[in-house]
């Protein structure tokens, strides 16, 4: 009995520092867009972030995407309801939130993350695909 009470702690601790690990932090990804979802912006990187009304950390995504897209020429920051682009949430395979992506001027999604990312990080990551 107390084996598999160590074995179930050790790997509930894992699994926590490799969620710890990895949320807000932005990671390289693949893909379209789903068609008709947003309106296309040829000059501009798109910050598409979504999110709930009920979700505390996504105010704190919006303060960050606002600010970066405030201070950046060439990007717009798209806040997006879950509930409401179900079919999108699903064709990108969104299952937490707040989810943001990173979307290049050709409508790719350039990087992702799940959680609040990090000013310094997102700025560099928008400066890269911005040069891009």
């Amino acid at each position: 009995m107390t084996i598999v009470v160590v074995a179930l702690l050790a790997f509930a601790t894992v699994v926590g520092l490799v969620y710890r690990a990895r949320y807000g932090r932005l990671h390289a990804a693949g893909g379209d867009l789903p068609p008709g979802l947003l309106a296309p912006a040829r000059d501009t990187v798109t910050l598409l972030h979504f999110s709930s009304a009920t979700c505390a950390p996504c105010r704190q995504v919006r303060a960050v995407c606002a600010d970066l897209a405030g201070g950046l020429d060439g990007v717009r920051h798209v806040e997006l309801d879950a509930d409401e682009h179900l079919d999108a949430v699903r064709d990108l395979g969104i299952w937490r939130l707040p989810t943001l992506l990173v979307v290049d001027r050709r409508g790719n999604i350039a990087q992702r993350t799940v959680g609040v990312p990090d000013r310094a990080s997102l700025r560099a990551t928008v400066t890269e695909v911005l040069a891009a």
